[in-house]
């Protein structure tokens, strides 16, 4: 298991870092109006299915889910790393998506648009493309197309040719590119500058530094359900990787004595741990974490 990494090394291409900045319906609805090149008049993002205010969801978790006035859905998804199956988690995704509109009461013929949007820092295609986007049509005739209201697009931050894409779309991805210190640069656009400026909040935030923790510890635990039952290996990685979080968060807030030290290595049980990682949190100085283990 790969430890966590503190908020304030977050990138905005880090999935808690992504979902905490496009909550923000105004930002949602420019982001959205840059990738599908079109006018949107108002967004509302649907914070029960979005990843940072549902950490504990099993299900699938989209990043970001959101309507418009025209009631057409739109699920945005960072994927930082190469994945496998993007195709058919993009079914999956329209089929979710699908299904919650004829759960709201809907007919098929009142199903509207969606389009499910993955934003991948790497080429997901291998055509040097800044954006791939697919709609269904008739394989014997190319011209005709057998239009069901779904578009998936994924767009590329490795793509080559910048005449392919917008101006303001093409620094977008660049931004998302970026490493830690690159994302600090001035990209001369001004949405990338509210996407800087937002981050930074997310990093201030106290209530999004127990969030992120929260979030951390929910996929944590996921992951432990689905290890073997008994696999020593595993037990071991999981303490091993809940004491390297928590002495990170600790050490930002004084200095860490010895007995804190101690404490933390010769502790090997999940759940204190874990409520050790929420007192780090949640404490001010280094004493009160101290005082409260």
């Amino acid at each position: 298991m790969k430890n966590i990494k503190p908020l304030k090394e977050l990138t905005f291409k880090d999935n808690f870092m992504f979902g905490a900045v496009m909550l923000d319906e105004e930002r949602c609805r420019k982001l959205l109006e840059i990738v599908l090149n079109i006018d949107i008049a108002k967004v509302e993002v649907s914070r029960e299915k979005s990843i940072v205010y549902n950490p504990g969801y099993k299900g699938v978790r989209l990043d970001i889910f959101a309507k418009d006035g025209q009631n057409t859905r739109y699920n945005v998804e960072m994927q930082a790393f190469q994945k496998r199956d993007l195709g058919k988690r993009a079914r999956y995704y329209h089929s979710q998506i699908d299904m919650e509109m004829l759960l709201a009461g809907q007919e098929y013929k009142e199903i509207s648009k969606s389009y499910v949007i993955f934003i991948c820092d790497f080429d997901p295609f291998g055509k040097e493309r800044y954006r791939y986007t697919f709609r269904q049509s008739c394989w014997e005739d190319g011209d005709t197309e057998y239009d069901d209201g779904s578009t998936t697009i994924f767009l590329s931050t490795l793509g080559k040719s910048e005449s392919q894409i917008s101006e303001k779309l093409c620094k977008f991805l660049k931004f998302v590119h970026a490493d830690l210190e690159e994302s600090k640069q001035d990209f001369g656009d001004e949405f990338v500058r509210s996407l800087q400026k937002a981050v930074e909040e997310v990093k201030l935030s106290r209530d999004m530094e127990e969030r992120y923790m929260t979030w951390g510890l929910a996929f944590y635990d996921a992951r432990e359900e689905g290890r073997e039952e008994g696999r020593e290996e595993g037990r071991e990685e999981g303490r091993s990787a809940l004491k390297t979080t928590l002495m990170d968060i600790v050490s930002q807030k004084g200095v860490v004595t010895e007995q804190i030290r101690k404490r933390i290595a010769c502790e090997n049980n999940f759940e204190t741990l874990k409520a050790w990682i929420n007192l780090a949190v949640k404490s001010t100085t280094i004493e009160q974490f101290e005082s409260n283990m």
